[in-house]
């Protein structure tokens, strides 16, 4: 049990000290506590009192920004370095040592045991007033989850950019959720997809609408990982930003079925190619760019799905949309939402749940409660 050994003591330097006795692995050790009043040196040693008590005291001198580069290095062995990028990206505009590290950063130098609420508010109201809500959403999401592997670590105590919160300005327009398209919708857009003039493009789409795929799935896929018997695409890597990389997550490494008549397409397709090629190995892309070895250009499915949209008179659709309507209308159409999650690649059904589950219109009509049937139910025609 830690004990104060004497009252603070003036030092020739002007500071004051306070000295603790503690037992560190059933030893007996001295602490120093330093301050420049005796009043601030008795606190900050009562602090420490408190901390030892409770089994929280620890004289690790890891940083704030310390830590964090140490978490972002963990997590490029889990994700896609796409993913770490924007990771340090949000981070950085907190801790600003991550992306210079000669540049002045009060919060990433903060020791992490010294870390608090009152530090990550401070440095998050900084940033509202420069930067949208979402962007300061999504620094506080990355320093959450940088401290909050910390306390699994047990190196504090507690996750001090828990209790913050980030509320949008008034007036602030809430950031647009993806939509789920209605069925007149998709209708029209198939329609639009047998008759667009290149067949790369078109087929492509229509696997994120009918195969609920990401984009970069879609555009590294090899013809390899179609197996026309069996009906299935296996999604074994990802084509993004023009460069390969692994999928997003482990679950995103996924066998999914291919709706028959997509499948139909496809076979089509796959007999198109080979006459504009002379031929197609296994490890050719399923939808190359104008250099065959190389997919189609990240950018191009984006700009003909604006295109499409824009000539049919369709309301701004986002090419992730397709793969959010996939979601939802199959939730809608009674699949386990455990189905969904294995069809979409993510790692819980919760996931799926808060992300893809948008009410459909002719769904929100469906539900209806008339109290009378709760209380005399209508006989059977």
């Amino acid at each position: 049990m830690p004990r104060v050994t004497n009252k603070p003591r003036k030092r020739k330097d002007g500071r004051f000290e306070v000295r603790l006795s503690v037992r560190e692995n059933g030893r007996s050790k001295r602490i120093s506590v330093f301050g420049k009043t005796a009043k601030e040196t008795e606190a900050k040693a009562r602090e420490i009192k408190t901390a030892i008590e409770r089994g929280t005291f620890s004289r690790d001198r890891t940083t704030l920004a310390g830590y964090a580069q140490a978490w972002l290095e963990r997590k490029a062995r889990e994700v896609r370095p796409r993913t770490i990028e924007i990771y340090r990206i949000e981070l950085a505009y907190a801790l600003p040592s991550l992306k210079d590290p000669q540049a002045p950063d009060p919060l990433g130098k903060r020791k992490l045991q010294d870390t608090k609420p009152a530090h990550i508010r401070e440095v998050l109201d900084a940033l509202a007033e420069r930067y949208s809500t979402r962007t300061v959403r999504m620094v506080r999401q990355r320093l959450h989850q940088v401290l909050e592997d910390a306390l699994r670590m047990e190196l504090v105590h507690r996750n001090a950019a828990h209790p913050v919160q980030v509320k949008a300005a008034r007036g602030e327009a809430k950031p647009k959720a993806g939509r789920a398209l209605e069925p007149h919708e998709i209708s029209a857009l198939l329609a639009a997809l047998d008759a667009h003039k290149d067949p790369r493009t078109a087929l492509l789409l229509r696997l994120l609408l009918a195969c609920g795929l990401r984009v970069g799935e879609a555009l590294g896929l090899q013809w390899q990982d179609l197996d026309p018997e069996a009906g299935t695409l296996t999604i074994a890597r990802a084509w993004s930003h023009n460069r390969l990389t692994e999928p997003k997550t482990a679950t995103s490494e996924r066998v999914v079925p291919v709706p028959h008549a997509t499948l139909t397409r496809l076979v089509e397709y796959r007999a198109w190619l080979t006459d504009q090629l002379g031929g197609l190995t296994p490890r050719t892309w399923m939808f190359p760019g104008d250099d065959p070895s190389r997919p189609l250009d990240y950018r191009a499915p984006h700009h003909a799905l604006k295109r499409i949209t824009e000539r049919l008179g369709l309301p701004p659709l986002r090419i992730h949309d397709l793969r959010h309507s996939y979601g939802s209308h199959l939730l809608a159409n009674g699949a386990p939402v455990e189905v969904v999650a294995e069809r979409l690649g993510h790692s819980t059904p919760n996931l799926t749940l808060s992300v893809y589950r948008h009410l459909l219109e002719r769904e929100r009509k469906g539900w209806l409660l008339d109290p009378e049937d709760l209380v005399a139910p209508r006989p059977q025609a």
